[in-house]
């Protein structure tokens, strides 16, 4: 490649490289409207089957909180996609988050924005395989009656799913629509039987789980079990990072975003109502668990009694919307160090794909390994009474509220900044909707810190990832930034703006 040239913009520096680097770093467009809204939907559906329920735990919440909390989340994210669909017109690169921060607010913003994305979607889909282990544990223990450790079937799943990413992208949706479809259906096997032992009665009633909170509703309680809620819709807005490998993506990636984040509030809400009104006497129990779902079947009328095949067989169905998820934030994880790593922001090796399969494979390994790992860290924290699942959701939920704020800050940035550029589509909601996303948004962060169910030891991981790649960038990746699509833009509209 010969020796680089440097071209200093501010307290950043751009390196000049030869076709060959782009050439090496290429992607193939691929991705249609259903591959897009099923990568959208089976990265969230997964928060049907775990995740929310973290709120039901002893002390928790009741469902007159819970659903009014899911109601303003809901509302937040629906103003956030909006939003995000209109920038996803107008930067159709793969950078997504980063790309939009990068352009409105500047390369250190845009890295921050784009960190706060790399510990939301790495350590997701590692919430999501302890809690996949925690079904096939069951599964297997219910047919063989023997016992595999945990972490054998996390490394196991991220073997096959991180296998199926690196096999190529049209592999990829392909999976990510038959799972997507597989979860839908199993949920929907769950909302007609439990619609059919509905009531009204267990719904509404003032649980008493240590606090007697419930209907009437507690203020405080709405408030603490926002965190909680946003795992029905976490990573719905990773969809961007596809832009470069979706055919004509100015068009169907706000379409796909849409309908991608209607189809999951419609599912959301009915999740928690048919739940609540046939498992009220294990909310508690479902608190602590990684199987919910498994627990209201059985709970609620009856299903699962004891073990034997049949309990396998449930166990074996409910895992489809978890490995949905896992499957698509894999994606998600690897797309976004890609980008920053493709930029310079990151070392720029973990952006190579190779001309057979154009992945990222280096970058889909990479998480993989940091994902494992932070499971297997906190995996010990459980003999000192610290919950995995509970530690990496929190974690999980803190980077994404992050990514959220800089992200509306973004949208009403660029609206301001620059008016006149090209916007194929144009969110209803406008600056307001962004406006009241970042507000529900910080509202969520304050709420994470001051949750009494969380110890912090999340929170602390988070801020060492941070700073670790703050320093990183301060002292090396400023300096070695590279002009790829998302940058080159950025630059462009920088230099017609001086003008």
């Amino acid at each position: 490649m010969g020796r680089e040239r440097r071209e200093v913009h501010g307290s950043v520096a751009y390196n000049t490289v030869d076709d060959r680097y782009f050439e090496r770093r290429g992607l193939r467009r691929y991705a249609g409207f259903w591959s897009l809204w099923a990568l959208g939907v089976g990265a969230v559906v997964s928060g049907r089957f775990f995740g929310w329920n973290v709120g039901l735990a002893p002390g928790g919440f009741g469902f007159g909180e819970m659903a009014t909390a899911l109601a303003i989340v809901a509302l937040m994210y629906l103003c956030l996609c909006f939003s995000i669909a209109e920038m996803s017109a107008a930067l159709p690169y793969t950078g997504g988050a980063y790309s939009f921060a990068r352009t409105a607010l500047g390369p250190w913003v845009g890295f921050v924005t784009g960190l706060a994305e790399c510990i939301e979607y790495i350590f997701t889909p590692a919430v999501i395989v302890v809690v996949i282990g925690g079904y096939g544990g069951a599964a297997v223990n219910a047919i063989l009656g023997i016992d595999v450790a945990a972490p054998i079937w996390w490394l196991v799943f991220y073997v096959i799913f991180v296998g199926i990413n690196i096999a190529g992208v049209a592999a990829t949706f392909r999976v990510a629509v038959v799972l997507t479809l597989l979860a839908l259906g199993v949920l929907a096997v769950f909302w007609i039987s439990a619609a059919f032992h509905f009531s009204w009665e267990l719904a509404l009633s003032a649980y008493d789980r240590g606090n007697s909170r419930g209907l009437p509703m507690d203020r405080m309680g709405i408030a603490q079990a926002l965190p909680f809620v946003i795992w029905f819709y976490l990573a719905i807005e990773h969809l961007p990072l596809a832009a470069e490998e979706t055919r004509r993506p100015a068009r169907i990636m706000p379409r796909a975003l849409l309908w991608g984040i209607l189809t999951l509030i419609l599912a959301s809400f009915l999740t928690l109502l048919l739940y609540s009104g046939n498992a009220a006497g294990g909310w508690a129990a479902a608190g602590d668990s990684y199987v919910p779902l498994h627990l209201g079947l059985g709970i609620g009328f009856g299903i699962i009694v004891g073990g034997g095949i049949g309990a396998a067989a449930l166990v074996l169905a409910m895992p489809a919307g978890l490995v949905a998820g896992f499957h698509a934030i894999i994606f998600a994880y690897s797309r976004r160090i890609y980008s920053l790593s493709r930029a310079g922001y990151l070392p720029r090796w973990l952006s190579l794909t190779p001309r057979s399969t154009r992945t990222p494979h280096l970058a889909l390994i990479a998480g993989a390994v940091v994902g494992y790992a932070a499971a297997l860290l906190l995996a010990f924290g459980e003999k000192a009474g610290v919950s995995v699942g509970k530690e990496l959701l929190n974690m999980a939920v803190f980077g994404a509220v992050i990514a959220y704020i800089m992200q509306m800050v973004s949208f009403i940035r660029l609206r301001q900044r620059y008016p006149d550029l090209y916007r194929p589509y144009l969110s209803p909601l406008g600056s307001l909707g962004a406006a009241i996303a970042g507000i529900i948004a910080c509202a969520v962060l304050v709420f994470l810190f001051i949750n009494a169910d969380y110890d912090g030891l999340g929170i602390y991981a988070c801020g060492i990832f941070f700073a670790v790649g703050l320093l990183y960038f301060a002292l090396i990746g400023r300096k070695r930034l590279v002009s790829s699509p998302e940058e080159n833009y950025a630059l462009q509209l920088e230099e017609e703006e001086s003008r």
